[in-house]
């Protein structure tokens, strides 16, 4: 059984305060994006996880996937072993969720392939001990994450209308470094009422807080949004903590192909579906 792992990018990401247990509260939009890794699992004797694509860093048990896995096995101990097979193409590091994705779909296809009877809602309980970023990839669509961002609320945005361009760096972003830098602040507006907003305010006032830190160390990726707003996106931003940036831009606007063509590392991603 197959199943293709998407990544996400986050419109806005305000972090709110620092919390006792050591997490912070934010508030950010997740939004699917068409751009994915292939996850392929094969009933087996016992478990086995192997790669192919992008490195992964770290050994093959410390990977979602294989936690996934373990989670499932603790709670059904009859849970036969799986030749499981990961072809990397998301880039890790890069704010995109890729690792989250994978661990997600990896619950979604095992509970699938051994009919498991596990809805969304205790899928979402087990995604919560993978990571933060982990429930947002059982639901997969737009929502608005609270809390440590485990916290969803689905939101009936459609940008099916415009193209993305995403951008990845190469470079491999410490989301633990990153915090450390951010000083929590609550703002004005929230994420949810400025995504109500046109998009062409989103510039001024959907902000990613993680952006500043990142851009002083480096200031190429500051580049790098500059650009993609010269060449006519109506909104860009970096995703995550980074360190992929991408620019939302209208169909007709040709000057996403002169960035395309210009831009290491950048691609256009289709529509999102699903």
């Amino acid at each position: 059984m197959i199943s293709f792992p998407n990544a996400k990018i986050n419109l806005g990401l305000h972090i709110k305060k620092k919390r006792s247990d050591g997490y912070h509260d934010l508030e950010t939009l997740y939004y699917p994006i068409a751009y994915y890794d292939i996850l392929e699992i094969v009933e087996a004797k016992s478990f086995h996880l192997s790669f192919s694509g992008i490195a992964i860093p770290g050994d093959a048990e410390g990977n979602l996937c294989a936690q996934a896995y373990q989670l499932l096995k603790t709670k059904f101990p009859a849970l036969p072993g799986l030749k499981t097979y990961l072809h990397k193409n998301i880039p890790t590091g890069a704010g995109l969720g890729g690792g989250s994705s994978d661990g997600a779909f990896m619950l979604h296809l095992v509970n699938k392939k051994f009919k498991l009877g596990l809805n969304d809602n205790i899928l979402g309980e087990l995604t919560l001990k993978l990571g933060s970023d982990c429930p947002f990839f059982i639901l997969n669509k737009p929502s608005l994450g609270l809390g440590r961002g485990e916290i969803l609320k689905p939101v009936p945005l459609d940008l099916s209308q415009y193209s993305f361009v995403l951008i990845n760096s190469g470079l491999n972003i410490s989301t633990k470094w990153a915090f450390s830098k951010i000083t929590p602040m609550n703002r004005e507006k929230s994420v949810q009422q400025i995504i109500s907003q046109p998009i062409t305010s989103w510039k001024k006032e959907l902000l990613n807080d993680f952006e500043p830190p990142v851009f002083q160390l480096y200031p190429a990726l500051a580049m790098i949004k500059e650009k993609l707003y010269q060449s006519g996106a109506l909104y860009a931003s970096m995703t995550g903590s980074g360190s992929s940036l991408f620019g939302i831009f209208d169909r007709e606007n040709d000057g996403r192909k002169k960035f395309l063509k210009d831009q290491p590392g950048s691609l256009e991603l289709p529509a999102w579906s699903r």
